[in-house]
């Protein structure tokens, strides 16, 4: 009697524990995914946003991490509803139009400042051009008076910094793209990556990343069309950014 006493306590016991582990278990959730905004909708007429948007979209929404929108409105960075979001990919460049305007940049530089994310694509490095904090914003920004590019064609992406979380999994690489040599400005960046230019057998800057006030910046002019975008390892260069941008580790996926 002693011996089935003892025995049916264990049960019981162990069906509770049984029973807590489950609850415990049902309790669990997954973290909430990290929102990221691209926003686009204008630009230089030979940067076809239409078609690069979802080939960038899609490449950072392969993190399941994150929650990728894209909005064509770039004056959506006005919107008081732009701290809903942790990191900010700027796709655009106010090609022959006026910029979103004073409350998009104090919105922008606002988010960045106190902590959100900043990714910069290809010709966004010359967004903002009337905008003097921009360069302090972006790193380096695109000046007219300097030799824009190489002409299109391939080269190779050395990485120059292969601890920084940004380039996680990311090796040498070939792209078919335009080699920018058009970037100016002071601002004290960290680069990731280089290039060499064909013309004048100079390095220049394929990536780099700064701080803004608690923001971190992530910078690349890479992704002058669908097949640079569409290449695996920039895909992954800038999924690795945004994840870096909204305070994740970049995944090995």
């Amino acid at each position: 009697m002693r011996y089935t006493a003892v025995l049916g306590a264990l049960v019981l016991f162990a069906a509770g524990c049984g029973q807590i582990y489950a609850a415990s278990a049902e309790g669990q959730s997954e973290a909430p995914k990290k929102k990221v905004l691209i926003v686009t909708g204008v630009d230089y007429p030979g940067h076809k946003w239409k078609l690069t948007a979802p080939v960038l979209a899609k490449a950072i929404a392969a993190d399941k991490r994150l929650d990728v929108t894209t909005t064509e409105k770039p004056e959506d960075l006005a919107s008081d509803k732009l701290t809903d979001y942790d990191v900010i990919v700027l796709h655009f460049m106010n090609w022959e139009v006026p910029d979103p305007g004073p409350k998009a940049r104090d919105n922008l530089k606002n988010a960045v400042k106190n902590g959100k994310g900043l990714v910069l694509v290809h010709f966004a490095c010359g967004a903002f051009q009337e905008w003097p904090e921009f360069v302090k914003l972006a790193g380096r920004v695109w000046d007219p008076k300097l030799r824009g590019h190489d002409p299109h064609g391939k080269f190779t992406v050395k990485i120059t910094d292969d601890k920084h979380p940004a380039m996680k999994a990311m090796k040498e690489f070939e792209t078919v793209d335009e080699l920018y040599t058009c970037l100016a400005g002071q601002t004290p960046i960290k680069v990731l990556a280089t290039a060499r230019s064909k013309v004048d057998d100079k390095d220049y800057p394929m990536a780099f990343v700064l701080n803004y006030g608690k923001g971190r910046v992530f910078h690349s002019v890479l992704g002058h069309d669908v097949q640079a975008l569409a290449n695996p390892d920039v895909g992954r260069l800038y999924r690795n950014a945004c994840a870096w941008g909204t305070g994740l580790e970049p995944s090995d996926e």
